[in-house]
């Protein structure tokens, strides 16, 4: 006879769960902790108890961090710290095992914090390797392929699986953040993972090897473009300074940079013309180097764009094999006489002229100095000279920086001269001769310099420098540069331009500069407040040649120099250009929000998820958490905007290759979207938004370019690190669109189509299967699974009747 109490047996799970889950449709979450926290202190084995709810759990959903059982979850161990006595160890070996067996069958199609709550109560670290291993095999089996990366790191067991194994599917399946931190951490895997992705830049690739490993895997289009080799090349060389690594380990990643520099370069020299013959003599000697494939390719290009001529000799600098010279280069290199057998370069270093020609001065900004205002600093006296000067108190001082361009090759380079400008004269800093470079009082003057709160130091992008200076003086890695008193005149240009003040100081002021003005940086602020741009000729030069140029020269002072000039009109007349009087208080208040963004970042999580608490999701209707501003324009609510509305089929926009997220949601809504493939050029989008007038949508700095080439307001800039959700929605808010139900879903996201058409369950089943999209022996759990799914969902569609229906929803072909 069985004796036992109900008050001894404890609470049953089951009952607790129906009382949570009604309060979870109720939206009561208040009364939900505390019934949690009360019913939790009332079961007999809280540790078992909890497994059995969350395995009973309705509304559960794979990748979703807010639903019931992650909910009840997150109250569980919120008790568990109330009570520290409830522990895996305070039960028996035997009976703690079978709950941590039991914990890890769940951690299939979960959240990774739903993942790593688990892990803790349960100790499921300590469990059994081999188990753990079968577990992450059992989740590939089951092309759980995120989910089994995500328990492999949370369990810390990369160097007991086979990175290959991992890594292949996540990034076929555009997930390379995964993947880079399943082997972050473990070199051998970081350059294993480099070494994977560089023979895939081999011309001899075929992605059907590596899908043929992974049939159950259906690519999209837009991860088939993920695996370009322009695109995996961009992913190496980052991976290869991120985890310090050999570039020897990349050399197709490497060529394929090098051989992209190269057309680059062809195309500044010979199609735009906008690089002088000995810059562009210069990089492409970097560029080609050693590698004989190069060196042939430049001579097949030199033919393609100069004539025989100019590629014989090229061909002769580099004694390429007759066997590998195109058609008729040979030939010509026999008849060249001796004086043309060699590329001739022009001594420009000791003929140029310093005062350049009358209509060139009348084009560009001009240094009101003189050549022997310009001193060379590259020894202690003479750095001890400009310190004297530049480090006068109450002073202002004009900074800038160049450094060799090194075309992707090397992300960050190190400083060849530093430009310092004062109203008299200019210093240029040598840095290429490393005696002087790492000299101490060279460094020490660095640091006086940027920590001199008394000297006002004027810079443009100055981010960039900063990086280009660590990367020369590794000192200050250890212990960082001071920066007072410095004013980034980035941050002011940026506000000129939100203020649409873009009337030149000096010019008519009914002349609109930047609105179709080729120029931009700081050659377009020259431009705004000066009247006359930067000559950007020698951008691109080898500043680590020496002697400089005198036009090199000339370049290196006006940039520094023309800060000074800039800063002195916005000093003394800020109001016209939509500025506040004191110019500092921006430069300060810009880096307390800089210093400030991680905290506003989160906070605004913190609002994030105590907003998505209050969008709780039943058994019947499942949608993701989001702040009620952003549900309004998803939803056709009212905008802030004062403009009328507009309907999403009126919104026409060509979304750049690397917003490409952001086009298939736009779609989702309804907007009618073109997007660039990854192999485009960023160009692409201007001829489209001319030809179709249409809006870009663009981030980074291809922003600058493909403004210019459009009407005011056709380019919209949108921020890279943001979510695909996150940006449409600044999208609907910048021009006042309003979806409602019936736009939801009315565009195909693959084709941008607004035309459907009702196909059959049966024919439907059938073309999915012909795509690969569904295997055959899950054709019946399918079909189960979408007809239960429309009828519990219901929506999208404000028409579906409550019964299954005959047709979907909406199909397309």
């Amino acid at each position: 006879m069985n004796c036992t109490t109900p008050e001894a047996r404890g609470l049953d799970p089951a009952v607790l769960r129906d009382q949570l889950f009604e309060l979870w449709n109720q939206k009561d979450l208040k009364t939900l902790h505390l019934a949690a926290l009360q019913g939790f202190s009332k079961l007999s084995g809280p540790l078992e108890a909890l497994l059995t709810i969350l395995e009973s759990c309705p509304g559960k959903q794979k990748s979703r961090s807010h639903t019931f059982s992650h909910h009840i979850l997150m109250e569980f161990q919120t008790w568990m710290k109330e009570n520290p006595q409830v522990t895996l160890s305070s039960l028996s070996q035997q009976q703690a095992l079978e709950l941590q067996h039991h914990a890890l069958s769940l951690l299939t199609d979960t959240h990774p914090s739903f993942v790593e709550s688990l892990i803790n109560i349960y100790h499921l670290s300590s469990l059994d390797p081999a188990i753990l291993r079968l577990h992450i095999v059992k989740l590939q089996a089951l092309n759980c392929y995120k989910e089994a990366a995500v328990l492999c790191i949370k369990l810390k067991l990369q160097q007991e699986l086979n990175m290959e194994e991992m890594c292949v599917p996540l990034i076929l399946q555009d997930k390379m953040p995964l993947a880079e931190s399943f082997v972050t951490g473990h070199n051998h895997l970081e350059q294993r993972l480099i070494t994977l992705l560089d023979s895939w830049c081999h011309p001899s690739f075929n992605v059907d090897e590596i899908t043929k490993r992974f049939p159950c895997l259906s690519l999209s289009k837009h991860c088939m473009g993920q695996l370009q080799p322009k695109m995996l090349t961009k992913h190496i060389l980052r991976l290869v300074e991120k985890f310090n690594i050999d570039q020897g380990l990349c050399p197709n990643a490497l060529h394929k940079r090098r051989l992209d520099s190269l057309r680059f370069l062809m195309y500044k020299r010979f199609v735009e013309k906008s690089m002088t013959g000995e810059n562009w003599s210069d990089h492409v000697q970097y560029v080609v180097a050693d590698d004989l494939k190069l060196q042939i390719k430049l001579v097949e290009m030199l033919v393609k764009y100069c004539g025989l001529q100019k590629a014989s000799q090229w061909s002769l600098r580099y004694n390429i094999p007759r066997n590998r010279l195109p058609c008729g280069v040979w030939e010509t290199q026999q008849s060249l006489p001796p004086d043309l057998q060699e590329i001739g370069l022009s001594d420009s270093a000791q003929t140029e002229e310093w005062v350049q020609s009358q209509s060139h001065c009348q084009k560009f900004y001009q240094v009101p100095l003189t050549k022997d205002k310009v001193q060379f600093v590259d020894t202690a006296e003479a750095l001890k000279k400009c310190r004297n000067i530049v480090l006068k108190e109450g002073g202002v001082v004009g900074i800038d920086m160049e450094w060799q361009p090194t075309f992707g090759c090397i992300s960050v380079q190190q400083v060849a001269l530093i430009q310092l400008a004062v109203f008299d004269q200019v210093f240029l800093l040598d840095l290429c001769a490393n005696s002087f470079c790492q000299h101490p009082d060279t460094i020490s003057f660095i640091r006086s310099l940027f920590s001199e709160r008394n000297v006002l130091k004027l810079g443009y992008g100055m981010t960039g420098d900063l990086k280009c200076l660590l990367a020369t003086w590794h000192q200050f890695l250890e212990e960082p540069l001071k920066m007072e008193g410095v004013l980034d005149l980035l941050s002011i240009h940026q506000k000129i331009q939100r203020c649409k003040v873009n009337r030149t100081q000096n010019g008519p002021k009914e002349v609109l500069v930047g609105e179709n003005s080729a120029e931009k940086g700081l050659s377009l602020l020259v431009q705004q407040v000066l009247g006359r741009p930067l000559d950007k000729t020698e951008q691109m030069s080898n500043w680590e040649k020496r002697p400089l140029r005198i036009s090199q020269i000339r370049y290196a002072v006006a940039d520094a120099y023309c800060l000074l000039d800039v800063y002195s009109v916005l000093s003394s007349n800020p109001a016209y250009f939509g500025l506040p009087a004191d110019l500092h208080s921006m430069s300060s208040s810009q880096s307390e929000r800089s210093g400030d963004k991680k905290q506003k970042e989160k906070q605004a999580k913190q609002k994030k998820q105590a907003l998505g608490k209050e969008e709780c999701q039943g058994a019947q209707r499942v949608s993701p958490p989001h702040p009620d501003t952003e549900k309004g324009l998803l939803c056709g609510e009212k905008p802030s905007e004062d403009s009328p509305p507009l309907p999403p089929q009126q919104l026409r926009v060509v979304c750049d290759n690397m917003l490409q997220g952001l086009g298939r949601y736009l779609r989702c809504l309804g907007v009618d979207v073109i997007m660039l493939e990854n192999t485009d050029d960023h160009r692409v989008a201007a001829k489209l938004a001319q030809a179709e007038a249409r809006v870009i949508l663009t981030c980074g700095q291809p922003f600058q370019s493909l403004r210019s080439q459009v009407g005011e307001g056709r380019c919209l800039a949108l921020d890279c690190s943001e979510k695909a959700r996150d940006q449409a929605v600044r999208v609907l808010k910048h021009f006042n669109v309003q979806p409602t139900p019936s736009d939801i879903f009315s565009r195909c996201q693959a084709c941008n189509s607004d035309q459907y058409v009702a196909v059959p369950r049966e024919d439907m089943v059938r073309m999915l299967k012909q795509k690969g999209f569904l295997q055959d022996q899950d054709n019946t759990d399918h079909t189960q699974q979408r007809s239960h799914q429309q009828e519990e969902e219901k929506v999208g569609d404000i028409s579906t009747p409550s019964a299954t229906p005959e047709f979907p929803r909406r199909s397309y072909t």
